[in-house]
Order: structure tokens, then C-alpha cells, then sequence
């Protein structure tokens, strides 16, 4: 089994809070965090000069894909095909309720099957609205930071100006967990960019 400094699992809101344009601009923007020179460089940096990252989408209950399988990213072009994937990923679920608990069991689901052995590993939630549906994340976060998994968070207070209050006590968890926000989607990409490079940079940093 191939050796990564870090198994990424993205996970974003594909709920009915997410419109058409908004959508477009959270994978945008996560593809130009991803492209981005420092971020590029602070992946090939660690001791195993490589992480794997898969993008999986959550909406509902019952609603949850895989846009991008796991791949390995161990310098520029790696990450620009990764990224071109993310970028042109068709949205894969109904915009529906916001499940965010089961959308962490998704994604914990996921890390636990990676086919890389990693030192550590992170899901990077982003969204704009607080669970509303099916299990709560809270106990799913506890599960998750029982298994050494790192649960970050990023809120866009464009709809829910307190969201960051809520993925602080709900979401986030384990070892140097942090959340952050951004206002709207248009600052989505320098948001995403900041939060990639604490979550690549093998240091543990607490919010």
C-alpha cells in the first residue's frame, strides 16, 4: 500500500442552500486553491513528498457521491489534473436537505477505505447551512476523532451568519481541528486556499 503524508477527503454542500452559481464557485474555487504555487509546494514538502485527496459531494439523506476518486498528488501536475477533475465534476446529488452528519459518515467511510497509508487523516468540510436532517453530526464527529481522523470546516455566512458558531460545536474535531468562514462564494477560492495550506503543512494549529 502506497505512503502519503496525508489522506484528504474534500466534502462539500450540494444542498438546496447551494445554488447553480454558488456550486460553480465552491468547485472553482476549490480548483484554484489546488493549482495554487504554495500549496502545491506545501504538498510536496512533507516527509513522503505526497497526499491523496478524493472530492466527494453530500446533500440529503441517502445523498452522497464520489466526484473525484482518490488520486495521489506529489507536485504541479498532479494537482492541476486533480484540480481540472474537481473544477468539471457535475453535480452528482439532488439539491436537497442538509445532512451534514451523514455527510461526515460518508467521508469518514471513505478515509477508512483509502488504498494509501497515511500519517494522518483530515476531512475538509465546506458548506452553508447547519444540518437539518438525519443524524447529527455531532456523534459522528466524536466517532471520527476516535479513530484519529481531523475534521476542519468551512462556513459561508452568506445565508447563516452564525454557521461558524455551529460547525465549531457540531462539526469540527481531532487533532489541530480548526474552522474557518468566508462571507460569500466570491471569496470562496482565497478562503479554501488559506485553509488547504494549514491542512497540507504536517504542524498541528488550533483555531
Amino acid at each position: 500500500m502506497e505512503k502519503v503524508d496525508l489522506a484528504l477527503c474534500l466534502a462539500v454542500d450540494a444542498s438546496s442552500s447551494v445554488d447553480y452559481d454558488e456550486f460553480g464557485l465552491m468547485l472553482g474555487g476549490t480548483a484554484a486553491a489546488l493549482r495554487d504555487d504554495s500549496v502545491v509546494a506545501a504538498i510536496a514538502a512533507g516527509p513522503r513528498g505526497s497526499i491523496a485527496a478524493c472530492l466527494m459531494m453530500w446533500s440529503g439523506t441517502g445523498a452522497q457521491e464520489v466526484a473525484v476518486p482518490w488520486t495521489r498528488l506529489d507536485g504541479a501536475e498532479a494537482a492541476a489534473a486533480f484540480a481540472a477533475a474537481v473544477e468539471n465534476a457535475p453535480r452528482l446529488v439532488r439539491a436537497g436537505a442538509t445532512a451534514l452528519g451523514e455527510g461526515l459518515a460518508a467521508s469518514l467511510a471513505l478515509l477508512a477505505a483509502a488504498p494509501v497509508e497515511a500519517t494522518r487523516l483530515v476531512v475538509d468540510v465546506s458548506g452553508d447551512g447547519r444540518h437539518n436532517q438525519g443524524r447529527p453530526p455531532g456523534p459522528v464527529r466524536d466517532i471520527g476523532v476516535a479513530a484519529g481522523v481531523t475534521i476542519n470546516a468551512l462556513a459561508v455566512l452568506n445565508e447563516e451568519p452564525d454557521l461558524l458558531d455551529h460547525y465549531r460545536a457540531e462539526v469540527i474535531g481531532g487533532p489541530g481541528a480548526f474552522a474557518m468562514h468566508t462571507p460569500d462564494y466570491a471569496a470562496f477560492a482565497q478562503a479554501m486556499r488559506e485553509k488547504l495550506l494549514r491542512e497540507v503543512t504536517p504542524r498541528p494549529l488550533i483555531a
